[in-house]
């Protein structure tokens, strides 16, 4: 239903002052809408409880955003009906020392879903071409002086897009979500964080210096999307003004990815089904 729209095509390129961030569908209410998330949620796991027994393919999505666009609660809410043990969340920080002692994808590497399973990153190897290009912190990551120069983002737009074509090549198959919130949206929810007790911890100071370089981000999150989604590698664009809409979004496109995958449970050999039919009869005979 929404793969389509809200796909971003390869070699596009994406202007994201002409994505509107509130859009709803056609939906009458927010129940609705939600009452449909429920059942995407079960096909969601029937389908992950198919991938976990085949065992031949991995979902890999990436979700990348501004401040307060809802990653935590898209992943809690679209996420909530998964089963645990096929699952695996990684959330991406501000890179440690040993982190920094190695190629920007090594962290990525180590995080990478085992086959069967759906791995979720809460910001990704593309911090790699954001935060570091908006506070220009290439020095940070100990280069070859050579490498650091003009070109050095589209070398790692280059480096990235062979990194995913190889995973998709291996079976991972990848989604990537931009939830695209509005900065009239966001400075709504940063004021609903400081207002309300409950929410005082998700807001930092760091938020309001983040939130004065939103231009740069705008720039070079359309730069990074547009030249890194692929068709082996999609991005999608999400309005994310209304979490209900985006959270609906998000559901329709990762049961389209997996039901193209089609998973199966795996068939059983001939003796294998003798085996069983042997194993059942001696339980049945047993007290």
């Amino acid at each position: 239903m929404y793969t389509e729209k809200f796909v971003v095509k390869p070699n596009s390129n994406i202007d994201l002052s002409k994505v509107k961030t509130s859009y709803s569908g056609e939906f009458k209410s927010k129940s609705e809408a939600n009452n449909i998330l429920k059942k995407n949620i079960k096909k969601m796991a029937a389908l992950q409880d198919k991938l976990y027994a085949q065992d031949k393919f991995a979902l890999l999505i990436i979700f990348q955003a501004m401040d307060a666009a809802g990653k935590d609660g898209m992943i809690k809410h679209v996420m909530s009906g998964l089963n645990p043990q096929g699952t695996q969340v990684f959330s991406f920080k501000q890179p440690s020392t040993e982190e920094l002692d190695h190629t920007y994808l090594w962290r990525i590497n180590k995080a990478l879903p085992e086959k069967g399973r759906i791995g979720i990153f809460n910001r990704s190897h593309y911090e790699d071409v954001l935060v570091v290009r908006v506070h220009n912190l290439i020095d940070n990551q100990k280069l070859p002086g050579r490498f650091k120069n003009n070109n050095i983002w589209k070398m790692r737009y280059e480096q990235i897009n062979n990194f995913e074509k190889y995973l998709y090549e291996n079976g991972i198959i990848i989604l990537k979500f931009f939830l695209h919130i509005s900065k009239e949206e966001q400075k709504k929810r940063f004021l609903k964080r400081i207002e309300d007790p409950a929410k005082n911890w998700k807001f930092s100071s760091s938020d309001l210096k983040e939130r004065e370089f939103w231009n740069d981000y705008q720039k070079y999150y359309a730069d990074a999307i547009s030249a890194t989604s692929k068709k082996y590698a999609p991005w999608f664009t999400i309005p994310a003004d209304k979490k209900w809409f985006s959270r609906l979004a998000v559901s329709d496109i990762i049961i389209s990815a997996m039901e193209k995958i089609n998973p199966q449970y795996p068939t059983l050999s001939g003796q294998q089904l003798e085996d069983l039919k042997k194993a059942k009869a001696l339980l049945q005979k047993q007290q």
